[in-house]
């Protein structure tokens, strides 16, 4: 595995192949002097590079500076989470969760004419999002974006894109675990098309994954890819630290589980992409062991993904 930016604390990376290079768009992290807790307060993100490579294994790095920073939004907050990077017309749109002015979590949207930006962003977050970790994928000229993340990423704090009145709802170890959702996005690509959907991640019996099954059930980082026709949807288990997948037929799933990609890393959170560029299959994630395991101060790596005859993702070792 290689680490990509030794000079700087980067984390949560979406990968994208735009005019032939590799364009990363991670969160930013550094010595917010904030206390660490289960909320993520300590992950006080203010900005974003953006990074680019033409060879995923030995190639330089190319860092583009800052291209969007908290105080150039106009609703803002704290906490610049994870992002993500679609292309449309000649435009390329940032998708960015951020807790407004009341602290909760909202998705903007940034534009740029390049893909190393800088990104404007829009004076409002899209209406009606919350939580974080935004995903988006194209297929035939739809766009869909997937998100959602527990625990300080709010989604408990939601039931059928409401606002639950106590603030947050967990369901039963024994009940359906908190999905992620899907939305497609509008023709303009600055809000939802429709209202978002819950992802249902199956087990091998068609049963949906349960909230006490945390070796398996959803907890943040969607990420969609294609492989040989089938759609793989991965994520996060969370305080598990375990990267899974699920696949299905449909981009709105539902998705059955099928194993793990990456095993714990050094840190306590596992946020990845899967990319393919030059004939070759990339896992984008993140470690600490360059901060000497501070479990805030996270660093990107990229290591070939595999994937066995039949379909499935070989396990990746994160070394945690």
């Amino acid at each position: 595995m290689k680490y990509l930016i030794p000079n700087d604390y980067m984390a949560d990376p979406s990968v994208h192949v735009f005019n032939g290079k590799l364009y990363i768009y991670p969160s930013h992290d550094w010595e917010s002097g904030i206390e660490e807790n289960d909320n993520g307060d300590h992950f006080n993100m203010k900005d974003y590079h953006v990074f680019s490579m033409e060879d995923a294994e030995n190639g330089e790095v190319t860092d583009h500076g800052v291209v969007l920073d908290v105080k150039d939004i106009p609703w803002a907050g704290r906490q610049l989470w994870d992002c993500d990077v679609a292309h449309k017309n000649g435009k390329y749109y940032m998708y960015f969760p951020l807790k407004d002015k009341n602290d909760i979590f909202r998705f903007g949207v940034a534009v740029a004419d390049r893909p190393e930006g800088p990104f404007i962003p829009q004076p409002d977050p899209m209406r009606g999002s919350y939580s974080i970790d935004s995903c988006i994928y194209e297929e035939n000229g739809n766009y869909y974006m997937y998100f959602g993340g527990i625990w300080g990423g709010q989604l408990q704090r939601y039931k059928d894109n409401i606002a639950l009145e106590n603030g947050a709802t967990y369901p039963a170890d024994n009940e359906p675990a908190i999905p992620p959702r899907v939305a497609k996005l509008s023709d303009d690509m600055l809000q939802f098309a429709e209202a978002p959907r819950p992802v249902i991640i199956l087990d091998k019996e068609g049963k949906p994954l349960t909230q006490g099954d945390t070796q398996r059930r959803f907890f943040e980082a969607s990420w969609i890819h294609k492989y040989n026709g089938k759609y793989y949807f991965s994520y996060s288990t969370g305080d598990t630290h375990l990267l899974c997948y699920a696949t299905g037929d449909n981009p709105y799933g539902p998705f059955t589980y099928q194993g793990v990609i990456l095993t714990p890393v050094v840190g306590w959170t596992t946020h990845h992409s899967i990319t393919e560029y030059k004939g070759k299959w990339y896992l984008f994630h993140h470690d600490c062991v360059p901060s000497k395991g501070k479990t805030w101060l996270r660093s990107l790596k990229v290591t070939e993904l595999k994937y066995n005859p039949d379909g499935t993702i070989q396990t990746i070792n994160g070394g945690g």
